[in-house]
């Protein structure tokens, strides 16, 4: 396998069982296989996408001064701006050559949620990067959740399991900026080092080009390239910990490019879907048999989040 496989949502939307059922079984084999996949037919359309890009790449041409304004203490980095090198992957000291954005959700109608989470950090200097980061935001937790309603049907379950858990959920939208390289790194950092996500499913736009790579069952490392209209989806480690393990939460990587092109900025745009922190995530008894013994400790998805947040060094113990 050369490439992640591609699936279609607009099957799932069609109407017609028997497209809804295929995109089911797609999605569900792709996720057991390999953890990603590469998906047509999701809700940003391709001037949103512009958009964002432009002002994406606005707020990371501001002068470094300017956006350390917007670093916020105290939170684990969880909105507002991450600055350089300041992530690391679980088990890694290296910094990862990146600095990045945090958009959070904008809760309704729970004002205990609004309470738990931080606040939108709002760029002054942009009148419209807010704006298209919240329309960006919204349209790819529209994508999420038809994705989760799929894989619900693939395990068993009710359609509709994971839609309360989702709503008003601890999602992250993360533009980034892996700016170009200008001296031999050190320690063998990469843009970002080899880690699984920590969420339910994660949605990537800007995958276009090499640098993102999957793992596969043998080890070896696959080029995850998609086309323009496509998003890339992979599993999180709470959703394959939740599935025990059925649905693989595959380690990738974005390695730096060849030493020509170590003067070029890369831009990619995640969307971390999580639940509300007090989602259990038990394995499933669907997800357990004579062969498949249960395989993870009980955790809710607050109490996870919080470890991984300190493994990452966002949060100090």
């Amino acid at each position: 396998m050369q490439n992640i496989p591609s699936v279609d949502l607009r099957d799932f939307l069609s109407g017609d069982p028997e497209r809804k059922q295929k995109f089911v079984n797609e999605i569900g084999k792709a996720y057991e296989d390999i953890g990603f996949v590469a998906l047509k037919g999701h809700f940003l359309d391709d001037k949103l996408v512009d958009e964002l890009y432009g002002e994406v790449r606005n707020f990371f041409s501001l002068p470094v001064d300017t956006k350390k304004k917007y670093e916020i203490p105290g939170i684990g980095g969880q909105r507002g701006y991450v600055s350089f090198g300041k992530e690391h992957a679980k088990g890694r000291s290296a910094g990862d050559l990146k600095e990045f954005w945090h958009f959070g959700q904008y809760v309704e109608n729970n004002p205990a949620l609004e309470a738990e989470y931080p606040a939108n950090v709002t760029v002054d200097e942009l009148p419209k990067f807010n704006e298209v980061g919240k329309e960006a935001y919204q349209m790819l937790e529209k994508t999420g959740i038809y994705v989760l309603r799929a894989l619900a049907l693939y395990l068993g379950l009710d359609e509709f399991y994971f839609d309360n858990y989702i709503k008003n959920g601890n999602s992250i939208l993360r533009p980034i900026h892996y700016p170009p390289i200008t001296d031999e790194p050190a320690d063998g950092a990469v843009r970002a080092a080899a880690h699984g996500d920590i969420n339910l499913i994660t949605l990537l736009m800007g995958a276009q080009g090499k640098g993102l790579q999957v793992q596969n069952h043998d080890g070896e490392w696959i080029d995850a390239i998609a086309q323009p209209d496509e998003l890339v989806i992979n599993v999180g480690d709470m959703l394959s910990r939740h599935t025990n393990n059925k649905l693989k939460s595959t380690i990738h990587q974005v390695v730096n490019p060849p030493r020509e092109l170590w003067g070029t900025s890369r831009y990619s745009i995640p969307f971390f879907m999580h639940p509300i922190s007090e989602m259990k995530l038990d394995v499933l008894p669907e997800a357990i048999d004579a062969d498949h013994p249960k395989g993870f400790e009980d955790i809710t998805a607050g109490e996870f989040l919080h470890e991984r947040l300190v493994e990452l060094g966002l949060i100090k113990k």
